[in-house]
């Protein structure tokens, strides 16, 4: 067959093939596609005579992903009031403006209720209650934009009509703030209560999906007046029932403050704090997340730019979806603290010294029942535990008394060898005469230190009190008497500093000398004092009270042993037989 021929027959069996492959293989037609639930119902019933009524249905059905505009046209200032707190919310951004505490006063002159919120940062770097997204630009425009605000469970006391009209609502009150630009959908719920807790639930979606989020405390955090108030700011967090606190120094990336560090890990809470205030979010139906990180908030001092490290924290959800915690915003009172659901009175933190001075603590709550002046209730506590720690002064003294009548011959033992050297070995044969006398008068090597055993045991109450007054926020602003206005404040004339180090020079002074002590160790003693008051200029008015009345107690105790009990003899000693 010639060529044209097998063409002809290969074009036949191709279309012959075709046609019996499309007759005997004909392809499944595919079935029907669902209709969602919404366009199923909208769906007309069987023998309807409106069948064109399902188009619409569809149409709404695929428009379902299209995010509607939710925006507000002014901007309004919600204040939610309560007797313990005033709250500014903004509708731009959604943020907290003001956190200010009625019963607690800054370090302003002259003092005004404490806001806890730090305008000139926060208009910097941020405010409380902002968003946070892993994308920049969103973030930012979810923390620009004009919320639209609805309210519930309180009246509106007053309301101004208007641009940049401020509500006023009384607590208990829920806010909702919804903001949306078509494609990013952000809502915030934030119910208060009548303490210092509030309920939050915070969500974001992007074109109809959910992101994972943060809510963060940006722009610092309490009284900005406190000296070298950043430093004392800390972000804390606790995971199975370990607390962690980290100052400003710690945070963020190593190398890189300004980008947030994730902690590894849901929380059992996190916040933000300073000495005396908190502000700690709680999981409440989600895991909470923590990031943390520090900015640079700069401004001007007299002409010159200075800047200041600001503490910054958020909590958020690892999973896409909505956020809910509590929030406790106030001051870190025991009492108050522990009422919360986990317990939150580890933020006042005594260190080692909780088991001295939580009990001290206490025992002043209970004194200034009685006498409403932390000042004078610190002077009785401290007359009280002088008087219980009168009788180990008073045997210390005995054995001082003691060691000193055994001085004359001490230093005739301790002259016969002082021409030997330390190492030589006829050095041991001084300390066994030293301990033969010893042995002949009753006394023990111990004795020779006993002098210092009434100061030991006070350290412990002293370093205590430090800690108790570094953290109870009762003696906060607590006056005394003149110019002692803050007893967990320094003295800012130094009067008690130097009166405290007198007291002790004083005390020292008067108090038996050891017998054996080396003059140069007499000379260092007598700086001690001197030393001590330059240490405690600084520290706060409470604790150099607390040593003062401490001193005056000793000095008045000393004087009357002295002249009771004068200087022993050598011949008053009953000297032991040798065996």
């Amino acid at each position: 067959m010639s060529d044209q021929v097998r063409g002809i027959i290969f074009v036949a069996l191709v279309v012959l093939i075709t046609f019996l492959w499309l007759r005997f293989f004909k392809p499944p037609a595919p079935p029907p596609q669902a209709l969602g639930p919404e366009i199923h119902q909208m769906a007309p019933s069987a023998g309807s005579a409106q069948p064109s009524v399902a188009q619409p249905s569809i149409a709404a059905a695929l428009s379902a992903v299209n995010v509607p505009v939710v925006q507000a046209v002014t901007e309004r200032i919600l204040t939610v009031e309560s007797p313990l707190y005033h709250i500014e919310v903004t509708n731009r951004g959604g943020v907290v403006r003001s956190w200010t505490l009625k019963k607690y006063l800054d370090d302003q002159k002259p003092p005004r209720p404490l806001d806890l919120v730090n305008h000139d940062a926060a208009q910097e770097l941020g405010w409380p209650f902002s968003l946070a997204l892993s994308d920049a630009q969103l973030q930012a425009e979810a923390n620009s934009g004009l919320y639209e605000v609805a309210t519930s469970g309180a009246g509106v006391q007053a309301a101004v009509a208007g641009a940049n009209a401020a509500d006023t609502f009384l607590a208990p009150t829920t806010v909702t703030l919804h903001w949306s630009d078509g494609h990013l959908d952000v809502t915030k719920k934030l119910s208060f209560g009548a303490d210092y807790q509030i309920s939050a639930e915070v969500s974001a979606a992007l074109d109809g999906k959910p992101l994972a989020c943060e809510i963060a405390w940006r722009g610092g955090f309490g009284d900005k007046a406190v000296y070298k108030a950043s430093q004392l700011v800390s972000v804390f967090y606790q995971q199975g029932g370990s607390l962690t606190a980290l100052q400003y120094k710690k945070l963020g990336v190593s190398g890189n403050q300004i980008q947030p560090f994730h902690q590894p890990g849901a929380v059992d809470f996190a916040g933000i704090e300073d000495q005396f205030f908190a502000a700690a979010f709680i999981p409440n139906g989600t895991d909470i997340y923590l990031s943390q990180w520090t900015q640079w908030h700069h401004y001007t001092v007299n002409n010159q730019q200075a800047s200041d490290p600001v503490a910054e924290m958020a909590v958020g959800s690892a999973a896409p979806g909505p956020v809910k915690f509590r929030a406790y915003v106030g001051p870190k009172d025991l009492a108050l603290l522990g009422k919360v659901q986990p317990s939150l009175e580890g933020l006042v933190q005594f260190g080692w010294t909780g088991i001295i001075a939580k009990p001290m603590l206490f025992i002043l709550q209970w004194l200034h029942r009685y006498i409403p002046n932390y000042g004078w209730a610190i002077v009785v506590f401290t007359l009280a535990l002088t008087m219980v720690l009168l009788p180990i002064r008073v045997w210390t003294f005995h054995s001082m008394r003691r060691m000193q009548a055994l001085a004359p011959e001490m230093k005739v033992i301790q002259d016969r060898y002082r021409k030997y050297s330390m190492t030589d070995p006829r050095r041991q044969k001084m300390n066994e005469e030293i301990m033969e006398l010893y042995a002949q008068h009753g006394l023990s090597p111990w004795s020779q230190v006993s002098g210092c055993l009434p100061m030991l045991l006070q350290l412990p109450f002293l370093w205590a009190f430090y800690r108790m007054l570094a953290g109870a926020i009762e003696l906060r602003h607590a006056p005394w008497i003149f110019w002692i206005h803050d007893l967990s404040a320094r003295d800012p004339y130094f009067v008690l500093p130097v009166a405290m180090a007198v007291t002790t020079y004083l005390s020292t002074k008067m108090m038996p000398t050891p017998a054996g002590v080396d003059p140069a160790q007499q000379r260092m003693m007598a700086l001690m004092p001197l030393m001590l008051g330059f240490f405690f200029l600084y520290l706060s008015s409470g604790l150099n009270l607390y040593y003062f009345t401490s001193n005056i107690v000793s000095v008045g105790q000393q004087y009357y042993l002295n002249r009771t009990q004068p200087a022993p003899t050598r011949s008053k000693f009953k000297k032991k037989q040798k065996p």
